[in-house]
Order: structure tokens, then C-alpha cells, then sequence
């Protein structure tokens, strides 16, 4: 009997461009000469250096340790001399620079001892710290220190646990590509998840234009020694965000403002249960990832990338093009466009989209002419329009009231419908900083 699924509001249908990339072989990206390793690559505190310039680091090597409870580490990606500790260029919206480790490759790629732990034998507590220290973040977009979102807290379980591998973003093809090539593997991950977590119930789910990847991951799910359900969901922007996943297969709501464990649920990439079983069967530190290089280039394709890469590597071994304009870190809906393209790649790194200039739109924007198209388009029944009125009005501490705050994940619906080509999703970035800006003025005035 299959599963009765549910629905979402809002959402649209962007072209897919799923296709130019999602055929191609696998391949390795080269080692550059020189990697930038940036100290905050997940949310929370960022990683402290634990190296000094002109030590020599060996591959897997801590290179920066966890600060507190919500921070992970980060590893050197190859072996190498530390060059410089210092601000650098890193893919950010804010165009700011961050503390980054830099490392002059040697090319002998030398690893540092490593081996698998025996997770079933170890504490939870030790191993949520070993994975801390292993750099493992969520590699769906939030990032979001694994080691946290492993602790089931107080309940001491948590009672569903749901792999995401909707990928719902245009032209990004990475999860699909890690599916087919390495079901067996994310599934290890998802037992792993299970021993922590608790859970008796495991829903994979993916969309219904991957009929390779849910294939694949049904074989492998066959194969555990627990039920796993793969389910096939209808293809739907932003249908891969967590909290649109949890209503299509629940039915259940998160609440503003609340977690999905609060509802006793928890959510994990499929990229992220690969990562897991990496670590914990093979030692491994999160020092790559598979980055869809897609978009105006000669040959689309999913690369394994080292972290810490530049992005120039990738134009490099895609081929670049004549008539590229634009560079977007991400793809077409949740992406920002970058122009320096010595930023390297990070855990946060699922894409590079190429643009042409067709297809980068300068066009201007003109007022809001309450159609209410972006009220429909909302997943999270926001008002987007009267964000952008506030905004343009000086008000952009106001829109608070709208629930920006707690529920917005930019996910560009909004932007996507509006006739009127208004920049809704900046304006929503905007807006947030002027209410973080008058937080701050309030805590001052204490």
C-alpha cells in the first residue's frame, strides 16, 4: 500500500535543466596549487586555527577546532605548508571576506592516519563529539552542525527520521548523482542516524524526476536490516526544503518559530548521510563534496571537489565558453551571483551555474501592482509584497510583523512570479538586516 501524501501551499515550476548534467560520469577535480579553507563553513560559531603559518598539514588534519556547542571543524583538504591565516574572499551574500587557512599543495596528497570507529560500541556522547570533530555540517543549504541535530535530547529519541533527496533547485543535480552512484553508502549514514536518534520510523523521499536515484535507493533500502520507505513525491519548487518534505510526507506542519524535532521529527540530506558514513566507516573528515558544474559551459557535469578548491578550477575542467556573463554560487532560485572566482568551494557548495547574458536579467523593476501572485507563491503564507513596500519605504525594521524572521528560507518563489521583476528575495535579505540593526540599537539602550 503506498503512502498518502500531502501537500504544500504556494510553490511553481521553474524550468528543471536537470538533464545537461545529471548523465555525466563522476569525475575528481585536479588539486590546485593552492587551497582557501574558510574557518566558518556551518552555522554557528566558526572553527578556531589550531595551525600556524608555515606548518606543514597533512590531509584529514584538523586545521581549525570547534567553538562551543553549535561549531564543527574544518580539515585541511590536502597535504601541504600554511601559508597564510587571514581575511580572504569566500562565497557569502554579503560579498565580506572571512578568516580563512590557506595551504600551498604539495601534490603528494599524503593523508594522515585514519580508521573507522565503532559507532555501536561508543557512547552517544562520544560520538556526536568524534563527528563534531570530524567537520560533519548539513550539506543540504543550512549547514547546520551534524553532531546538534544527532542529539535527540531530553525525549532520548527522535520518532521519524526523513532523508532528503528532493533537490528540487534548478540545473542542481549533485543528490540525484550521489544517489544513483552511491546508495549503499547513504544508507549506511541512515542507519548511523537510526542508532542516534532512535527512530523507528526512516522515509527517504525523493522527487519524481529522479526515477534513476529512487531506484537505486530502493535496492539499497532493501538490503538494511530496518524498515526503510523510499517515497516518490511530485516534483515541486521548493518541495526539497525540509519543512515542505515533512507536510508532503506527514502531513504535519513544523510550527513558526519551533524545530522539527518538536514535532518529533528529524531531517537529514542524503549528502549528509553519505558524509556520516564516510566518517564513521572509513575515519574520514568532511574535506570534499559533489558540486554540480552546470550552465554555459562545454561540458556539464557533478565534480568531486576538495573543499577549499577555487571556483576558476571548475570552469577549468567543465570548459569554459564564450558569452558567459555571470556566475551564480548555487543555482538560479537560492543562489547569489559572484564575480571573483578565487572563491573556493565550501560544505555549503552544491553548484556553479554559468549564465549568459540572456539569462542574466538586468532588467529593471517596476512598483508592486498587488496581484498577489507572490502571496500564492509563498510555501510559508508570508506576505512578500508588503516586505518589499516596507523596505522601499524605509521601514525594513517593521516587517518583522510578516514572520520573515522565523519562516522565510529565501527560497526566490516570490521573485520567480512577480510581473513587475521586483528584487523580492533582496529585499527580504535587506529587511532582515535592518530588524537585526534595531535588535541591536534595543539591547544598546538596556
Amino acid at each position: 500500500m503506498s503512502r498518502k501524501l500531502f501537500t504544500f501551499k504556494g510553490g511553481v515550476h521553474p524550468p528543471e535543466h536537470k538533464a545537461e548534467s545529471n548523465s555525466q560520469p563522476v569525475h575528481a577535480a585536479p588539486l590546485p596549487e593552492k587551497l582557501v579553507i574558510p574557518l566558518r563553513q556551518h552555522i554557528g560559531n566558526p572553527a578556531k586555527p589550531v595551525v600556524s603559518v608555515g606548518d606543514h598539514v597533512k590531509k584529514g588534519q584538523m586545521i581549525g577546532e570547534a567553538d562551543g556547542y553549535i561549531s564543527t571543524a574544518v580539515h585541511a583538504s590536502s597535504s601541504g605548508i600554511v601559508t597564510a591565516i587571514d581575511l580572504q574572499p569566500v562565497p557569502h551574500i554579503s560579498g565580506l571576506p572571512d578568516l580563512c587557512v590557506t595551504i600551498d599543495t604539495d601534490g603528494r596528497d599524503e593523508w594522515i592516519e585514519h580508521a573507522p570507529l565503532d559507532y555501536q560500541a561508543m557512547e552517544p556522547a562520544e560520538l556526536r563529539m568524534r563527528l563534531r570533530d570530524l567537520g560533519l555540517a548539513g550539506l543540504g543549504g543550512a549547514v547546520f552542525p551534524s553532531a546538534v541535530k544527532l542529539d535527540p535530547g531530553a525525549a532520548h529519541h527522535c520518532p521519524t527520521l526523513i532523508i532528503n533527496g528532493g533537490e528540487c533547485e534548478p540545473w542542481i543535480t549533485c543528490d540525484d548523482v550521489l544517489m544513483r552512484t552511491h546508495a549503499d553508502d547513504i544508507l549506511q549514514g541512515v542507519a548511523i542516524m537510526r542508532h542516534l536518534l532512535g527512530s523507528t520510523e526512516i522515509l527517504i523521499g525523493i522527487e519524481d524526476n529522479k526515477p534513476e536515484a529512487i531506484a537505486a535507493m530502493r535496492a539499497a533500502a532493501a538490503k538494511m536490516d530496518f524498515a526503510v520507505e523510499v517515497v516518490t513525491v511530485p516534483a515541486r519548487y521548493p518541495g526539497g526544503g525540509a519543512k515542505q518534505m515533512i507536510q508532503v510526507l506527514t502531513g504535519k506542519e513544523v510550527p513558526s518559530g519551533k524545530l522539527s524535532t518538536d514535532i518529533g521529527i528529524q531531517v537529514f540530506n542524503v549528502g549528509t548521510a553519505h558524509a556520516l558514513a564516510r566518517a564513521v566507516h572509513h575515519g574520514e573528515p568532511l574535506i570534499s563534496r559533489l558540486v554540480t558544474v552546470t550552465g554555459h559551459v562545454q561540458q556539464p557535469q557533478n565534480v568531486e571537489v576538495l573543499i577549499g578548491t577555487p571556483m576558476h578550477t571548475l570552469i577549468t575542467l567543465a570548459g569554459e565558453r564564450d558569452g558567459t556573463t555571470g556566475v551564480l554560487m548555487g543555482g538560479p532560485m537560492m543562489g547569489f551571483a559572484v564575480s571573483n572566482l578565487e572563491i573556493p568551494i565550501t560544505k555549503t557548495t552544491a553548484g556553479v551555474l554559468f549564465l549568459t547574458r540572456d539569462e542574466v536579467d538586468s532588467q529593471e523593476y517596476g512598483p508592486c501592482i498587488r496581484c498577489g501572485f507572490c502571496l500564492r507563491a509563498c510555501p510559508m503564507g508570508l506576505e512578500p509584497n508588503n516586505i518589499g513596500i516596507y523596505v522601499e519605504a524605509g521601514r525594513g525594521a517593521e516587517t518583522a510583523q510578516f514572520g520573515l524572521v522565523d519562516d522565510c528560507f529565501e527560497c526566490g518563489s516570490c521573485a520567480y512570479v512577480c510581473p513587475s521583476k521586483r528584487p523580492l528575495v533582496q529585499f527580504i535579505r535587506l529587511a532582515r538586516i535592518r530588524i537585526r540593526e534595531a535588535e541591536k540599537k534595543k539591547e544598546k539602550r538596556k
